[in-house]
């Protein structure tokens, strides 16, 4: 029926498709694919992989990775095995826009996530987004994948992806590198031999992976990853920075021009790492409002700040923020005599008077209080109105 109503309406006429051809250790092509099923350890169920695939241009050589999730990070590693396992690397990537590795699609000018395109760089490849819409750019790999897809992994479920990786790199080295091309007429096995002195030599050092994001500078002149605060330079309160982190440092970035403007080496939870040149030469204009208003609020309120920004510097305008906050929450009055409390044992510590309003003491009388008269007077009192009640009976 589809084939008679065709005839009538019109069929499309077929366009020409552009033949690609490109010099060796050129170009790649990657991306995606469904792989197979494989029994998840966690759940024990079967589950579908993703296939990643990386074509050579002009051999037409693939390395085909099998993951169960994808990420970032994984999208970068899986190039950098893939780049271990041609022995190098090609100048060019052409890829989909997914967003592991294409932040904002545009055809001119593209936004690549930043640890993928650090990852490239690190092997120097340049990594080039197709047009939206348009697979044809990459239609090598989309071979490969059809190709793994069909072949040898068909029908056909895993108990481990260590075990699917194995059987497909077996499947690779005897069957996909020794066939003869359909395309090029030629083994790819062979053509790959010309193409591999071709490629970019790989680093002798693999890929610091880091983590990233974007903060903004607080009034102490600090951004904050993973509870521990990192000084930034002067000028930049207010202001929003990028951030990359790894198990050993912590680096700040300018976001327009990507300078670095800070590298720190890892703090503890609650530690803080300033650069000497970082900190202010007097005490900044919020600094001093921030005072004065916690003085407004109660007496003990505010000296308790000033002793904290004495002994911690602009590192303890956190606490003071944190005592005023104490102050909204529990009211005034109770948070007044807090910190009258840590100034009396000189504590000058937001935690003290946090812990101090979140066990409420129960209050205790005093040995002399204006409210406890003296003993005598009870007595003149009971006695008074006794006597009243005896006249009342007369």
């Amino acid at each position: 029926m589809k084939r008679f109503v065709r005839k009538f309406r019109g069929a499309r006429q077929p366009e020409a498709a552009g033949i690609i051809i490109t010099p060796a250790g050129e170009e790649a092509q990657v991306d995606y694919g469904a792989g197979p099923m494989v029994r998840d350890p966690q759940s024990g169920k079967y589950r579908r992989t993703r296939l990643f695939v990386m074509t050579l241009g002009y051999s037409r050589k693939s390395v085909r990775l099998l993951t169960f999730r994808s990420s970032s990070r994984i999208w970068a590693e899986l190039h950098e095995t893939a780049f271990r396992r041609l022995g190098g690397s090609p100048r060019i990537v052409v890829l989909d826009n997914l967003r592991e590795g294409v932040v904002a699609a545009d055809f001119y000018e593209p936004t690549l996530n930043p640890l993928f395109k650090d990852v490239l760089a690190h092997y120097g490849v340049l990594a080039m987004p197709c047009r939206v819409q348009d697979p044809d750019r990459k239609g090598k790999v989309e071979s490969g994948v059809g190709h793994a897809q069909k072949t040898p992994l068909k029908g056909v479920r895993f108990e481990s992806i260590e075990e699917a990786q194995a059987y497909l790199d077996n499947w690779e080295a005897r069957w996909a590198d020794t066939r003869i091309h359909g395309t090029t007429k030629r083994q790819v096995a062979a053509m790959f031999a010309e193409e591999k002195p071709t490629l970019l030599p790989l680093p002798i050092e693999p890929f610091r992976y880091y983590q990233y994001g974007e903060r903004v500078v607080h009034l102490d002149g600090c951004i904050e990853v993973e509870a521990a605060f990192y000084g930034v330079p002067p000028g930049w309160i207010g202001r929003l920075v990028q951030v990359q982190w790894d198990h050993l440092h912590v680096r700040i970035l300018d976001p327009k021009t990507h300078q670095l403007l800070r590298e720190h080496v890892r703090q503890q939870r609650g530690r803080h790492r300033i650069n000497p040149e970082d900190n202010p030469k007097k005490m900044p204009l919020t600094t001093a409002q921030l005072l004065a208003r916690a003085s407004r609020i109660g007496s003990h309120i505010g000296a308790l700040c000033e002793q904290i920004h004495r002994h911690q510097g602009e590192a303890g305008v956190r606490r003071i923020l944190g005592v005023l906050s104490l102050a909204k929450k529990f009211g005034v009055s109770v948070t007044n005599d807090a910190c009258a409390a840590a100034l009396e044992l000189r504590v000058y510590e937001y935690r003290f008077v946090r812990r101090y309003l979140e066990r409420q003491p129960q209050l205790t009388l005093k040995q002399v209080d204006p409210l406890i008269r003296e003993l005598i007077q009870y007595r003149d009192l009971i006695n008074l109105k006794t006597e009243d009640n005896t006249h009342e009976r007369h």
